[in-house]
């Protein structure tokens, strides 16, 4: 049977400004508004619509999930001397895994949706109206009127490589399983889920457990060799982990010396469930695995480095941008990531500045070296 006409016209409405309400499709329509949320609710049976926020199929959003944080950067201006006072200059700026992820998506041309836990103080709705003033959605933010928003401290040398950082992210723990069920909805509508290490266990747990009911993409972010403790063992649904050689070998128990150990523990935590690794190396390059079982190795394009914060979370955006575009080619969102992840080393931002929808457009497949599978 065609569709009513009026259920039609609702449609292109919604397609039109996805934002529209429903008192304002019955005022357009001629209908009253118990009407609009019929049609409304038969078309998120049939699918045509996702989830209440009125989410089209061909514009999901990326949903990403972890922290944001205020990041402070102290710089020596000389040589790092311990145990002693040392001239530097410092700067503010929002950061936090999931947070730069989103950032740089948004600027990148994604629809984008933060889900992440703030303060009840200035810091937290700073980082909340930056993050709305690029576009992205906070809705689902969770707020704590007992908590102070997360900071992350980095001590950088005079060559801008980090000497060590201090991270005050215990509000983080407050992301529960519960706050995952409470989101299912919009995670369920999403095209990619991304979702970094500061949280709980079992709050990855939840976030894995949802993305493979639901057959969403999910992309987990390691933060930091302590924090693997938080990436569960079956990783049946994970799309993509991304992490450093440390974190890798945190993972595994054991020292890596070399690329042969390097591919054996990729491997080994392949075998664990998750669908593809990434292991970055700095300037080094990154490995990754391939569809041919294969493990393949990109050099990383010569940088300038000005301030290494934030370049491992724009090398996970331009991934994660390459994969929700349907690009399904990993060797080239790893090539688009090395060529983000080095303009940002490039600046003082923790966010490339001048990141557009272009910026990665010429890209192209590199070439590559495979070691044989095993």
């Amino acid at each position: 049977m065609p569709d009513h006409p009026k259920k039609q016209q609702l449609l292109e409405l919604i397609r039109a400004n996805p934002f529209i309400s429903q008192q304002d499709l019955a005022a357009q329509l001629g209908l009253s508004r118990s009407a609009v949320a019929g049609y409304i609710a038969g078309l998120i049976r049939e699918r045509k619509l996702l989830g209440r926020a009125y989410v089209l199929p061909d514009n999901r959003p990326v949903t990403c999930v972890g922290a944001a944080n205020l990041d402070r950067k102290l710089r020596s201006l000389a040589p790092l001397a311990l145990l002693t006072s040392n001239p530097a200059s410092q700067g503010e700026s929002f950061g936090g895994v999931a947070r730069n992820i989103a950032e740089n998506l948004a600027r990148l041309g994604t629809t984008v949706a933060l889900l992440t836990a703030i303060g009840n103080d200035s810091s937290g709705a700073a980082l909340l109206s930056h993050a709305e003033s690029l576009g992205i959605d906070t809705h689902g933010a969770l707020r704590l009127p007992d908590a102070a928003s997360g900071t992350y401290t980095a001590v950088l040398d005079a060559d801008g490589e980090m000497a060590v950082a201090l991270a005050d992210m215990a509000l983080y723990d407050r992301i529960t399983p519960g706050f995952v069920a409470a989101r299912q909805a919009q995670l369920a509508s999403s095209a990619l889920v991304v979702a970094d290490l500061n949280l709980p266990l079992d709050t990855v747990e939840a976030i894995v457990a949802e993305a493979r009911r639901n057959e969403v993409a999910l992309v987990l972010v390691a933060v930091s060799g302590p924090k693997m403790a938080r990436l569960p063992h079956d990783l049946a649904g994970v799309r993509l982990l991304i992490l450093n050689a440390g974190e890798l070998a945190a993972r595994v128990g054991r020292t890596l010396g070399d690329d042969a150990a390097l591919e054996a523990a990729m491997r080994e935590v392949q075998a664990q469930g998750a669908r593809d690794l990434v292991v970055t190396r700095g300037a080094a390059g990154v490995l990754l695995t391939t569809a041919d079982g294969a493990i393949a190795q990109l050099a990383a394009p010569a940088a300038e480095v000005v301030d290494v914060t934030g370049a491992g979370d724009a090398f996970a955006a331009a991934v994660c941008w390459s994969l929700a575009r349907g690009d399904e080619d990993l060797l080239l969102a790893c090539r688009r990531g090395l060529r983000l992840s080095s303009l940002t080393l490039g600046t003082k931002d923790t966010v490339y500045p001048r990141l557009g929808p272009d910026s990665l457009a010429d890209v192209e497949q590199p070439e590559t070296i495979h070691m044989e599978p095993k």
